[in-house]
Formats: structure tokens, sequence, C-alpha cells
């Protein structure tokens, strides 16, 4: 006999068809106040995943993130925000999805099923020890996912994931699970929804404090984000005249010239040693 998993259990909302919209908002709402308190639950794992992968990327290592679906594309969209947030290269965070770039937008039947692909990914970025891989999947049974991750640990690679139910297959793979229990979808397995959520608020907690610990924030400022446009350079400005008590046309000049926040602090504190 099979057992439902907790994504796919019967959502507590019935006849949703029968619903104002009002409701139908409403009843939303109030399944995903129950995001929250399964995210600081999982806090301690988190704190673990973090702490192992911070000691590795101080050495040269990446994070790797792999899922399908939602899930991939929560990982690809993380991990492509990391470069213009926090001023590092493209290939310090990657995500990666069952079905390559193409399943960004469209679905590709069956990517998900293909146990040895995702190995098959991971091997074209030559990855090391010092690298790890993350598997996200609300299930915690992807093939792709758990193909890849079980590899990866039998290399000596760390390995961790963001699921939704307790016990998976995926869970049981890796070096350091976080498990978020956000209970039934609103829509029945829609795990766009809760689980999405909790896991896009897990990824945002772990790179963010990743960045931070490897120096790439200053008190609580973006200090090393590229300047992409006219509000990131204004942001910038400011960031200077605040710290440096210069007049707005020269923070902005520096902050052009040297292109970041931070590159402007480390030259004006060499300019005041000479001084």
């Amino acid at each position: 006999m099979t057992t439902t998993s907790i994504t796919e259990a019967d959502s507590l909302y019935n006849d949703l068809e029968k619903k104002s919209v009002k409701e139908l908002l409403g009843s939303i709402h109030e399944e995903d106040k129950k995001i929250f308190p399964a995210v600081y639950q999982a806090i301690p794992q988190i704190e673990k995943l973090v702490e192992q992968v911070y000691l590795r990327m101080k050495k040269g290592g990446r994070l790797f993130y792999m899922g399908a679906g939602t899930s991939g594309r929560l990982g690809i969209l993380d991990a492509s925000e990391i470069p213009p947030t926090f001023g590092v290269g493209y290939d310090l965070v990657i995500g990666l999805i069952a079905g390559g770039d193409k399943a960004i937008r469209k679905a590709v039947e069956m990517a998900e099923d293909d146990i040895e692909q995702g190995w098959k990914d991971l091997e074209k970025f030559q990855v090391n020890e010092l690298d790890t891989i993350v598997g996200i999947a609300a299930s915690g049974r992807t093939p792709y996912v758990i193909g890849a991750v079980t590899k990866a640990r039998s290399k000596g690679l760390l390995t961790g994931c963001i699921v939704n139910n307790n016990g998976s297959r995926l869970a049981q793979s890796v070096d350091i699970p976080i498990e978020a229990i956000v209970g039934p979808e609103f829509l029945t397995g829609s795990t766009r929804m809760k689980s999405g959520t909790s896991q896009k608020l897990i990824l945002n907690m772990i790179t963010t404090s990743l960045m931070i610990k490897l120096g790439r924030v200053k008190g609580n400022k973006m200090v090393n984000m590229q300047l992409s446009n006219q509000k990131l350079i204004h942001r910038g400005t400011r960031m200077i005249i605040a710290e440096l008590g210069y007049d707005e046309v020269k923070a902005k000049r520096l902050l052009l010239l040297h292109g970041s926040v931070n590159a402007v602090l480390e030259a004006e504190k060499e300019e005041s040693k000479k001084g």
C-alpha cells in the first residue's frame, strides 16, 4: 500500500470553483501563513549547510542547485541573482534544471525521471570535493536530483537538499537534509505554491548568509553590487555619501571610476594612509 506524501495530500479546501475571489484569496493567504513556522523549524539544518558550504567556498568551492520544474527554476533564479547583487562571478553559485535551459520556460517531458542525467550535467563543470550539491524537490523523490546527489556524495562532495516531505528518499541520500513541512497545498499537489515559496525563502537564506560571511556586504549594504542601471548607481552614490561624507557629484564620480562602492571605500582608505 502506497502512502500519500504530504505534498500530494488533498487540500483542506474543496469546491474551489464555487468560491468567490475574496474567499479564494483569503484561503490562499491562510495557507501561506503556515510557511514561515515550517522554515523556522528548518533553521538548524540550514545553519549546518551554510557553515559547511562557507568552509568550502573560502577554499574555492562552488555551490550547485539541482531541481526539476518549479524547484529547478527557483534554484536558477537564486543563482542568477548572486552576481549582480554581490559582485561575484557567475561560476560561484550555479543552478541546473532537468531538461536543460529550455526547461526554464517550458516543461521537458520525462526529463526529471532520468536518474543518470543529473550527474552527467554536473560532470560538465568538473566538480570536485570543494563543491557542494544541493538538490531541490518538493516531493523528495525526483530521480534526476537523487541520482546526482547520490553520485556526488559517493565521490566525497558535500550534499544537501531542500524538500517538503518528511523522510524522503532525497533527504536520506544527502549529508545535510533541509525539510520544510508546509502541509498540503491549497490546490492539491500544486507545489509551486507553499512548497515553492518555502524553497525560495530557504535559498535566500543560504546565499545571502554565505555572501555576508564571504565579505561581500558591509554593515547592511550591498557594497559589491554591479552598477547595471541608474537605480543602482544612485543607491551606490548614497552609500558613499553616508560612509565618507562626500557631496553627491564627488561620490558618483568615484563610484563610476572604481566600479563598486567597496572599491571606492578601499581606494579612499589607501589614500588616507598615504596622507
